[in-house]
């Protein structure tokens, strides 16, 4: 007998201002019967599931998955190999699913390698994405900065190996977002100096969380002890750059 399968939505619940959930993602919390997340080995905390808690009924179960924050691909692939297992055998008695990840799901996520999985697992399984504002959006909004203009262009990336593909970029970029700047966050102010960007780089650390914290001279990151929620927001003004 063919089995029913539920369907999966990855749920991007915003940048950490509870306020700045979308309407979507909550009509879809209140009729999911399962809601899983990601928390790290070492803890059961989880920022998603505490920012859409309002709009989780009490009666739906919430589930946190494990993933171990390292760069080891195997252990990696293994956790995203067991999760999915877990989440399809749940799909599989015909519940509907929602697994809540930060800002967008879709944008530097947990969920792309997730729905990758249980879609090699489960191909019969319906698979909805739902966006969410990004924490770089939510920081622009915060500072009043617009990301780009006119024609500008603006490169995302992740700051996890520092400014080294900043670097490798060309000179056409006007503006620059770097997330997950914490623990090379140094090398990053250092890229940005290279250019002549620091009078125009600012950072925000816990970007709308009762601890967000805004650093106009990004130099303090220097001797700033790592933060995970820290990005930096840099853009190139003719006169500044050198040559």
């Amino acid at each position: 007998m063919k089995k029913l399968f539920g369907t999966l939505y990855g749920i991007g619940v915003g940048p950490g201002d509870p306020d700045l959930i979308t309407l979507k993602a909550v009509e879809v919390l209140k009729r999911v019967d399962v809601v899983y997340t990601a928390s790290s080995t070492k803890n059961q905390h989880s920022l998603a599931v505490q920012i859409a808690a309002p709009h989780i009924p009490e009666s739906t179960p919430v589930h946190r998955l494990a993933f171990p924050m390292c760069r080891d691909k195997d252990v990696l692939e293994g956790a995203w190999e067991e999760n999915a297992r877990i989440i399809s055998e749940a799909l599989s008695t015909g519940k509907n699913i929602a697994f809540l990840t930060l800002g967008d799901c879709l944008t530097y996520s947990t969920w792309g390698y997730l729905a990758r999985h249980v879609a090699r697992i489960a191909p019969e399984v319906d698979m909805q994405a739902v966006p969410g504002i990004t924490s770089y959006q939510a920081a622009a909004a915060r500072l009043n900065r617009p990301l780009v203009e006119g024609e500008e262009s603006l490169l995302l990336m992740s700051g996890v190996e520092g400014g080294k593909r900043f670097r490798e970029s060309g000179k056409g970029i006007e503006n620059v977002v770097f997330l997950k700047a914490y623990k090379n966050v140094s090398d990053i102010t250092n890229a940005l100096q290279e250019r002549g960007w620091t009078k125009t780089s600012i950072g925000v650390v816990g970007c709308g969380r009762p601890e967000e914290r805004i650093v106009s001279d990004i130099g303090e990151f220097a001797t700033a002890p790592p933060d995970y929620w820290t990005l930096i927001m840099a853009k190139h003004r003719n006169g500044h750059e050198k040559e």
